[in-house]
């Protein structure tokens, strides 16, 4: 299929690949208000709960793997119901645990089928559009991404004055069902049977060898995952340094995390609307210095003894802010040369950038100390080596030229 006889867009389709992209980052934050509930249920102490998240994000990485060649093989839509089945049965699975085991066990299955969604939703946008309508689309998902946690947590308090944990589940596996039903009416086969690919587990594994040893693209992947890492470090690290540091009450600490999130909503709608006219190699090559240039002044701040609260508010809210510029551009330039194996593709983003997370998360975790410095440092760290892989690449041609955007 041409560039020229990419489908239009239609919202009711990109609406729903949103849902199926939200589905997994609902699914991490809808039951953390329902951590103490649990723990009392299951008679542990609420630190040992934790485990379970810790546990779906590793099955959001390697199920990423897991989809990526069986998309490129059997189709878009099979792997989708075979990740949503999976996903509803692991709900039910977590509502109706005995014990943090079996709760655990069912939270990694639940992100196993949930990443479907992740990984499909790239490769059926990568199907549909040209590069840089890729990365208005992308823009759209970053919308759902930004909006689910902030939402997902109130939505879960909420539902914990009307409810047990337990019903929490219950309504994740009822979202499950609903997005199934959906995209088995109405979302179309996206994946061409003369571009399809039958490769066996030897092929897939040189798939992937393939694509880790394309320069270019993993050049996009490491531009658009380090500072992706950098944001997991702000999830992590931001409740202490504005709750235990400035003393900000627990109760309000929602309004400044929603702040931020609200921040990464607007970039990726600015993204938008700019990438058309200028094209996302353009868009990236000027974003791709704020959140590095952000995070030094909340270091440099941090360690001059300057720092304040609001400086520090406005340093996470340009950082959050540009990732919703930065991401889609590199997603969708990672994406373009990769129709033939675009689920293969989506899988090692999608895997790399949760990894890099959670090494973001653990660094500012494991870094101890009653200051920003771990969190300031670990958010300059990963978001400046994005940028120096930028500025390496530049040097060696490896970027995609600017008249090829659109």
């Amino acid at each position: 299929m041409s560039k020229s006889e990419k489908a239009p867009f239609f919202p009711g389709w990109l609406f729903l690949l949103a849902m199926l992209t939200a589905l997994s980052p609902l699914s991490v934050d809808l039951y953390l208000p329902a951590f103490p509930s649990i723990a009392r249920s299951l008679d542990v102490e609420s630190a040992e709960v934790q485990i379970t998240l810790a546990i779906f994000l590793l099955g959001m990485s390697l199920g990423q793997l897991l989809y990526g060649p069986l998309s490129d093989r059997y189709g878009r839509k099979p792997p989708l119901y075979f990740g949503l089945v999976l996903y509803i049965a692991a709900s039910i699975g977590c509502m109706l645990a005995n014990d943090l085991t079996t709760l655990t066990a069912s939270r990694f299955f639940q992100a196993l089928g949930g990443s479907a969604g992740v990984v499909i939703c790239r490769a059926v946008i990568r199907d549909r559009t040209t590069t840089a309508q890729a990365a208005w689309a992308f823009s759209m998902l970053m919308l759902a991404l930004g909006l689910a946690p902030i939402l997902a947590p109130i939505i879960g308090g909420l539902l914990l004055m009307v409810m047990d944990w337990r019903g929490i589940f219950a309504v994740l596996a009822g979202a499950g069902l609903i997005l199934l039903i959906s995209m088995h009416f109405s979302m179309r086969e996206t994946l061409s049977r003369h571009t399809a690919e039958r490769l066996g587990i030897v092929g897939n594994f040189r798939r992937y060898a393939n694509l880790l040893g394309n320069g270019q693209f993993m050049t996009y992947v490491l531009i658009g995952s380090l500072p992706f890492g950098g944001m997991f470090a702000y999830v992590a690290g931001s409740p202490y340094v504005i709750i235990e540091l400035y003393g900000v009450p627990a109760e309000h600490f929602g309004w400044f995390f929603g702040i931020n999130a609200f921040g990464m909503i607007g970039g990726s709608q600015f993204n938008a609307r700019l990438v058309a006219r200028f094209g996302p190699a353009t868009m990236l090559k000027y974003v791709i210095i704020v959140p590095a240039a952000a995070s030094l002044v909340g270091l440099v701040a941090t360690l001059t003894g300057v720092a304040s609260l609001p400086l520090l508010m406005v340093c996470f809210f340009i950082y959050m802010t540009s990732m919703g510029l930065l991401s889609p551009n590199a997603v969708a330039l990672a994406m373009a040369n990769e129709g033939h194996r675009a689920g293969s593709a989506s899988a090692i983003m999608g895997c790399i950038q949760f990894l890099l997370g959670t090494c973001g998360a653990a660094a500012v975790s494991i870094w101890s100390m009653p200051s920003a410095v771990p969190l300031t440092g670990v958010m300059l760290l990963l978001s400046g080596s994005g940028l120096l892989i930028h500025i390496l690449a530049n040097r060696q041609n490896l970027l995609i030229s600017q008249g090829s955007d659109i």
